[in-house]
C-alpha cells in the first residue's frame, strides 16, 4: 500500500512563552467596561475602532498614490506618531516616506517576513530619538490596513529595549519592577499577546468584535499604567484627563479628530490639520 500524503506544516513565526496574570487582567477589563459605559459603552469604542481601519484600508489599499492629504489624516489617528512626523509633511520628504511605505506593504500577506519588512521600514530614517516613532507607524499602518494578520505592534505594547510596555504590566512575576522580560519586539511576541488576550476575553464572555476588544483591553492596561505615572514625561505625552477613558482613546488615536473635524496634528506653523469626512467617536 502506499503510505498516505502527509500535510504540509505551514511556518509559523516563532511565539515566545507570556505568563500572564490573570488578576491584573481581569482589574483592567473592569475598568475597560465601567470607564465606557459613561460613553455608550464598550460597543460606541468598538464602531470607532472600525472606523478607522475603514479609513486606513480606503487610503491604504488603492491602487493609486497615497496623497499627502490623505497621509495627514492617517498621522491624525495615530497618537504617538503625530507628534513627531510634522519634518515629514512637507512634499520632497513626504516622496520618501511615501515609498518605503509602499515597501512596508508590498507582500504583507506573508507575515513571516514582517519583521524584516518593519526593520527595513526603520532603517531608511535615522536611529535617533526623535526617529522613534518610525516603529509605531509602521505599527499603525500594518494594524489598521489588516488588523486580522497585524496586533498592535507599537512601542507601548512591547518595548524589549527598554523593558517597558504593556506586556510588563501584565506580567505575571513576583517583583515585575526587577524582571527583565524575555521576549522579542518581534511579530511572534504582538501576535502571542493577542491570542492569550483573545482567550481570556472569550473566557468572560466577548464572543464578538474581539480584534477590536483586544486593542482597547491593550490601551486600557496601558492608560492605567500612565495614570500611576503622575509627573512623568507619560504624562506631558498625553495629558492629565479626569476622565480615565481619554488615555485610552489618545493611545488607540480615537482622539485625533473632532466633531467639527479639527486634528491633533499640527503643521510647522502650530496650525491645527483639518478634516472633512473623517468621524470616529460621535
Amino acid at each position: 500500500m502506499t503510505a498516505p500524503k502527509q500535510a504540509l506544516s505551514r511556518p509559523e513565526p516563532e511565539r515566545p512563552r507570556l505568563e500572564l496574570s490573570g488578576p491584573k487582567l481581569a482589574a483592567a477589563f473592569e475598568r475597560l467596561v465601567s470607564g465606557s459605559d459613561e460613553h455608550g459603552g464598550v460597543e460606541r469604542y468598538v464602531a470607532a475602532l472600525q472606523a478607522k481601519t475603514a479609513v486606513f484600508r480606503q487610503a491604504l489599499e488603492r491602487d493609486d498614490e497615497l496623497e499627502l492629504k490623505t497621509f495627514k489624516t492617517l498621522c491624525a489617528l495615530s497618537a504617538t506618531v503625530r507628534r513627531r512626523v510634522t519634518p515629514y509633511l512637507a512634499p520632497a520628504r513626504f516622496d520618501v516616506l511615501r515609498t518605503e511605505i509602499g515597501r512596508l506593504l508590498a507582500g504583507r500577506e506573508n507575515t513571516l517576513t514582517t519583521d524584516e519588512r518593519m526593520a527595513a521600514f526603520r532603517g531608511a530614517f535615522p536611529e535617533d530619538r526623535e526617529h522613534r516613532w518610525v516603529h509605531d507607524l509602521a505599527a499603525e499602518i500594518l494594524h489598521g490596513v489588516d488588523p486580522e494578520r497585524y496586533p498592535m505592534m507599537c512601542r507601548w505594547v512591547w518595548d524589549a529595549k527598554a523593558n517597558t510596555g504593556v506586556l510588563r504590566e501584565i506580567w505575571h512575576a513576583e517583583d515585575v519592577d526587577q524582571c527583565v522580560i524575555d521576549a522579542p519586539s518581534r511579530y511572534g511576541t504582538y501576535l502571542m499577546l493577542r491570542e492569550e488576550l483573545s482567550q481570556f476575553l472569550a473566557a468572560n464572555g466577548v464572543f464578538r468584535d474581539v480584534l477590536w476588544y483586544v486593542d482597547l483591553l491593550t490601551a486600557q492596561v496601558y492608560a492605567d499604567y500612565i495614570g500611576e505615572q503622575g509627573g512623568t514625561y507619560l504624562r506631558t505625552e498625553f495629558g492629565t484627563p479626569e476622565d480615565p477613558m481619554q488615555h485610552v482613546q489618545r493611545l488607540l488615536g480615537l482622539d485625533g479628530v473632532n466633531q467639527r473635524g479639527r486634528t491633533r496634528l499640527k503643521a510647522f506653523d502650530g496650525e491645527a490639520f483639518i478634516v472633512e469626512d473623517v468621524k470616529l467617536l460621535d
